[in-house]
């Protein structure tokens, strides 16, 4: 945000609804009346009437749409579809395994997300819109809620306009209709001009009537979509669901097989529904699941530290941030400012003082610099002909001022800007520069000595030819105590911080390297960028680090430039004229200090106005997306080989199916579901590696579900062979009842490939988080043994059902030999030393020719 001169306040009306003031003309009796707008007995019958504003402004989802969302998901249909149709055919148990644990993920996804439902009706009070109205001649503030028709309303810089109305009285503003009309330009508003809900006040002041209240205007419209819930998919999100796609596509095939088996060779119903069960739980529905715990975990985490998250996925969307752009003001600086010199051209520094301060004093309204140099100078309010308040499209404000000692017009802004239009004998240059240089805010104050128009035929500002320079006015800025560390803890993460301001280039290069920034920074300044082209800009957007005097419009452009070159771009503001960035960016960050409507399009808000805590949101992402990349290597794994484990023994003949519902259950519980918890939950930040997550997956995934695959097939098949009554199948015997002598036989060879399977699963878990060398191969080792623990524990739980004859009963688990177990075990040994080998030598990565290494990660 520019804190330029830009007017933000007006004292309050008399009660007599003028607004007459030193040197000012009065109004005419009909927009004095006006001006005193409705008294409260008047809005109070008016509400009865029904001409109240009283839309409630959906701020989020409704329960009942949350509910609805997560319950009736496509894959939940499918499996509460079969979960129904095993109980009509008799296995209730297995039905109640099967939908029980997806009623798991339901529960604590709905939980989750009614949670983040009542954290965004928390921020929406904070960044609700408010309303300042005229009642019985008095300015107040009110709730937009308690707007009436015909109130008269008063809006500034930042504001809302919340209702629909018309402009009235001689007051004149800029307006960004750009959420309504999605267009850039200011728009300006004058008396008599339509004025709509949702567009914001950028420059000026002005007043107008409410004439559309309510269901009659788009202000719910608008205030839902900038603030409701969104499903923006942050990069991990799209790569998940992506890949749930296409395991899905798999899930589909394989039940088209499985109805093509059942036609032509005459399967049971109920044998075939429960196999069904077993392809259908393929899709990692929990992944959903997992990424709903780690969004809650992150949440907790950062709203202890200021930091309100409007979409719940924000945290996780900023570990992938490789370019943050700031403003100076209110992010470097502590957006305080300290008169520190003038510096006067053919006038005394007291002359210089004198007309600054009455300059000040006649503006409008207001900010920070006019503050600050108002409070050094105070002046006297003069007679306004003309006023152009400041806007950061054109740095500068001016008025035309009648009779003496000031008759004339006056300008102050950039020196840049004013440059091209001053004297030809005019030479500020030099002055202007070497203040900058040390890091002060420098405004030129120049004159011209006849009243001319400061707006053209279309009512744009223009600036007179032939400004006389009167003085330069430098400015001190407080920069932040914990500015210097911030931003070393920005480039240490990886992250490259642009500071776009609307200052002088030399004053941010110079604050800039106070920050520590460095020695050596490259700057441009607006007037540059808009003589380039977009390539070029593109060019100078990456390779530079301050960009000065930029104009709103230049800040969109800059953000989109760097999108545009591959970069994923957060933007921080607080200022109207950060709105178009900030909805262009990957991610917006706004100040809870900043105007309504940089809150309102914002993804996280800041609410202790401080940046120095954006590091630890950033370590938190990486933490997340760290967690999940683990949890994805576990879900793909079981995928993988599940799947070719299914096809596998449909290719062998008679070789029935590897698994039971209850199985695969008890195997996603065990190997899948508890731990992704814990990864979730225990997940440390470590910088992520640019590029396709999958590829980064495969070195994991690929050599564990292949190994996996094999050689838990020839456990399952080493079971199955021995049978005699399989051999019978074999042999021809007892074709009529070939589903029922299988149904019988199978339970204990999928006894012994879920077993054996588990064993590996839990291995898998150690190879994650790798407690000692020797079981470093598909992860570096971390130092944490939390995993091993929970694996360990996990095992013994596994055992304890193994033994309970009720628990083994219940999962339709067959009592195994000791002779059996020990043999499965000693094959999960084995396995667990080839597949650290076919890791070690990267003998897949080698035979597919491309680098499958897993560069950092769980």
């Amino acid at each position: 945000m520019s804190t330029e001169l830009t007017p933000q306040s007006q004292p309050d009306l008399p009660a007599d609804g003028s607004r007459q003031a030193e040197g000012r003309p009065s109004e005419s009796p009909e927009a004095a009346t006006s001006m005193v707008g409705l008294s409260l007995l008047e809005a109070a019958e008016r509400r009865a009437q029904g001409l109240g504003n009283n839309v409630e402004v959906q701020t989020s989802r409704t329960y009942s749409q949350i509910i609805h969302e997560n319950v009736l998901t496509f894959i939940n249909i499918v499996i509460f579809v079969l979960g129904l149709a095993m109980v009509i055919l008799g296995s209730p148990s297995d039905a109640l395994v099967s939908v029980g644990v997806i009623m798991v993920n339901v529960v604590v996804s709905v939980a989750q997300e009614l949670r983040a439902k009542r954290t965004l009706d928390r921020i929406a009070l904070l960044t609700r819109p408010t309303a300042t109205v005229i009642r019985d001649g008095r300015e107040q503030p009110i709730d937009p809620a308690a707007i009436v028709v015909g109130d008269v309303l008063v809006v500034g810089p930042g504001d809302q306009i919340v209702v629909d109305g018309q402009v009235i009285g001689d007051g004149r503003m800029d307006v960004d209709e750009s959420l309504l009309t999605g267009e850039s330009e200011l728009i300006p508003k004058v008396a008599g001009d339509p004025v709509y809900s949702g567009s914001f006040c950028v420059t000026g002041k002005a007043l107008y009537e409410a004439q559309r209240v309510g269901a009659q205007t788009v202000a719910s419209e608008i205030t839902t979509r900038a603030r409701a819930y969104r499903r923006v998919l942050t990069p991990l999100q799209q790569e998940i669901d992506l890949m749930i796609r296409v395991v899905l596509l798999i899930a589909i095939y394989l039940e088209i097989m499985l109805v093509i088996v059942t036609v032509l060779e005459g399967l049971p119903i109920a044998q075939s529904v429960r196999m069904s069960m077993v392809i259908v739980g393929l899709v990692p529905n929990g992944l959903f699941l997992s990424i709903a715990v780690a969004y809650a975990i992150g949440a907790v985490r950062m709203v202890g530290r200021g930091v309100l998250l409007q979409q719940s996925n924000s945290v996780e969307s900023l570990s992938h941030v490789d370019v943050l752009c700031l403003d100076k003001t209110g992010t470097l600086t502590t957006n305080r400012l300290q008169f520190h010199a003038l510096q006067a051209f053919g006038i005394t520094v007291g002359e210089l003082g004198t007309l600054l301060g009455d300059f000040i004093a006649s503006t409008s309204s207001g900010n920070q610099t006019s503050e600050a140099i108002g409070l050094e100078f105070p002046g006297r309010a003069r007679r306004v002909i003309e006023e152009v308040p400041f806007s950061s499209a054109y740095k500068w404000s001016g008025l035309a001022l009648d009779g003496p000692p000031c008759r004339g017009v006056y300008i102050l802004g950039a020196p840049e800007v004013l440059r091209v239009h001053l004297s030809p004998e005019a030479d500020v240059e030099q002055q202007a520069d070497a203040l900058a240089e040390q890091g002060l805010r420098v405004l030129l104050f120049a004159r011209y000595p006849d009243v001319v128009p400061l707006r053209d035929d279309q009512g744009q500002p223009r600036l007179p030819e032939g400004l006389i320079p009167l003085g330069l006015v430098s400015l001190n800025e407080e920069l932040r105590q914990d500015a210097r560390d911030t931003l070393k803890a920005f480039a240490d993460s990886g992250v490259e911080v642009k500071i776009i301001s609307g200052d002088s280039p030399s004053t941010v290069v110079a604050l800039a390297k106070r920050a520590g920034l460095g020695p050596e920074i490259r700057a441009v300044s607006g007037l540059e960028l808009a003589e380039m082209d977009r390539t070029q800009l593109a060019q100078v957007a990456v390779s530079t680090t301050v960009f000065g005097r930029i104009t709103p419009h230049q800040k969109e452009e800059l953000v989109q430039a760097l999108r545009s070159r591959g970069h994923y771009v957060a933007m921080i503001g607080d200022g109207v004229n950060d709105v178009l960035s900030l909805k262009r960016a990957n991610l917006g960050i706004a100040m809870q200090s900043g105007s309504q409507a940089t809150r309102s399009v914002a993804d996280i808000v800041l609410l202790r106005d401080s940046f120095a805590v954006l590091p630890l949101a950033v370590r938190e992402g990486q933490r997340i997306v760290n967690g999940m990349q683990g949890i994805l290597k576990l879900y793909l794994t079981r995928v993988f080989y599940a799947s070719i484990l299914i096809i596998s023994t449909s290719i062998i003949a008679s070789a029935g199916y590897p698994f039971a519902p209850k199985h695969n259950a008890l195997l996603t519980l065990i190997t899948v579901g508890i731990p992704s918890l814990a990864l979730a939950a225990w997940a440390r930040p470590v910088p992520m590696p640019r590029g396709i997550l999958i590829r980064r997956l495969l070195h994991f995934v690929l050599p564990a579900s292949l190994t996996v695959s094999m050689s838990g097939l020839a456990i399952y098949l080493a079971h199955l062979i021995p049978i005699p009554a399989y051999r019978l199948i074999r042999s021809g015997a007892h074709v009529r009842s070939e589903g029922e002598i299988l149904g019988s036989i199978l339970p204990l060879p999928q006894t012994a490939l879920t077993t054996y399977i588990i064993l590996c699963g839990l291995l898998l878990i150690l190879f994650l988080e790798p407690p000692a060398a020797a079981l470093v191969g598909g992860n570096p080792q971390k130092g944490d043994r939390r995993l091993t623990i929970l694996a360990g524990l996990l095992l013994i739980a596994f055992v304890a059902i193994t033994i309970r004859a009720d628990l083994r009963q219940f999962f339709d688990l067959a009592l195994l030999s000791p002779f059996d177990y020990v043999l499965i075990a000693a094959a999960a040994a084995l396995w667990s030393r080839l597949l650290l080998w076919v890791w070690r030598t990267r003998l897949l990565d080698r035979f597919l020719n491309v680098d499958l290494s897993s560069q950092g990660g769980t």
